[in-house]
């Protein structure tokens, strides 16, 4: 009983807020356009995933790996993030629970100080020894879990800061440069296979910089050819990065078959789903802003309509295997 109730739930569960959040946020209007009901079973979700994580934390052991190693760390981040993305999407469609929205992001932004310094703390440890570890994606968290704090400040404070949103946003954007040079080092100077080494989270790379980009347009501090570039350079690096996850997807069938390489499911497939939806809300954003709607918009809704049903999708089959997993795992535990 002991050894099942430290397994409660992955530390990285906090992805499951950020990827369903997000699509209520965004491509959820698409199809949804009167959403209370799924965002009150959304609220309920996180606050059980949140209560799971909070209660194992104070388990003997629980932070062990995120001490002894300084990737595991970042997943940390998407506790934050995850907060961040509840808060919006109770702002949208519970605005009546805006007061508590607010205690949230207090205790948020406490929770973001502390995580700051142990993202200082070990991407000093990862660049003393950029070999040393297998960095991924996971790292980007740190620029994710920054964004979505600009972002949700940006809602909450009528004539926020500007020294500290462009603070902010230039800090998310440093901590997503020195991550992708430790990627792209990892990649370029180890031996590496893209069945076994090319993991679910590198997605990150074009999903922090499309939160990037919905920090810009939600603040409204940069100018519209920068959006639109911005933009532009966030769609290249989701064909790059996706092209790279269909060739994995095929070489990891023909090396394990349909059900070993693609029907399993982990933790943190929902990094995907977080950012596939991610990129819909920055172009969601960027489209119904007058600021920065250009010439370009209407090959933005274009594009939008049909990566409103890649996220859709997307969502529906990770929760199908979420779903899988947690009957099997349940038909493993013998009756009491």
């Amino acid at each position: 009983m002991r050894q099942q109730e430290e397994k409660m739930i992955n530390p990285a569960a906090g992805a499951i807020v950020m990827a369903i959040g997000i699509f209520l946020y965004g491509a959820g209007d698409q199809f949804f356009p009167h959403g209370e009901w799924l965002a009150f079973g959304y609220l309920l979700l996180s606050i059980i995933i949140y209560a799971m994580i909070l209660r194992q934390s104070f388990q003997k052991g629980f932070w062990k790996p995120f001490l002894n190693n300084p990737v595991n760390s970042f997943v940390t981040g998407s506790w934050i993030a995850g907060l961040s993305i509840l808060s919006q999407v109770l702002l949208k469609y519970l605005p009546a629970l805006d007061k508590v929205v607010v205690s949230i992001a207090v205790i948020n932004s406490l929770c973001w100080c502390f995580f700051l310094f142990l993202c200082a703390y070990n991407f000093k440890e990862l660049w003393q020894r950029p070999m040393f570890n297998n960095t991924h994606g996971v790292i980007l968290l740190s620029t994710v879990a920054t964004q979505s704090l600009v972002i949700l400040w940006g809602k909450l404070i009528s004539t926020p800061s500007l020294f500290l949103i462009y603070s902010a946003i230039f800090l998310g954007l440093l901590l997503y440069v020195s991550g992708l040079l430790l990627i792209l080092i990892r990649y370029l100077k180890k031996s590496w296979t893209l069945v076994e080494d090319w993991t679910n989270t590198n997605c990150i790379i074009h999903g922090a910089l499309s939160i990037t980009g919905l920090a810009i347009v939600t603040t409204g501090v940069f100018t519209e050819s920068f959006v639109l570039f911005f933009w532009l350079l966030v769609a290249a690096l989701i064909v790059i990065v996706e092209g790279f996850e269909v060739v994995r997807a095929f070489s990891r069938v023909s090396a394990y078959g349909w059900k070993d390489g693609l029907f399993t499911y982990h933790v943190s497939q929902w990094s995907r789903n977080f950012t596939f939806g991610m990129f819909y809300a920055f172009t969601m954003i960027m489209l119904e802003s007058p600021v920065y709607r250009t010439s370009f918009a209407e090959e933005q809704e274009v594009v939008q309509m049909i990566w409103g049903w890649v996220v859709l999708t997307a969502l529906v089959w990770e929760l199908v295997l979420w779903i899988h997993r947690a009957y099997m795992d349940q038909r493993r535990i013998p009756s009491s």
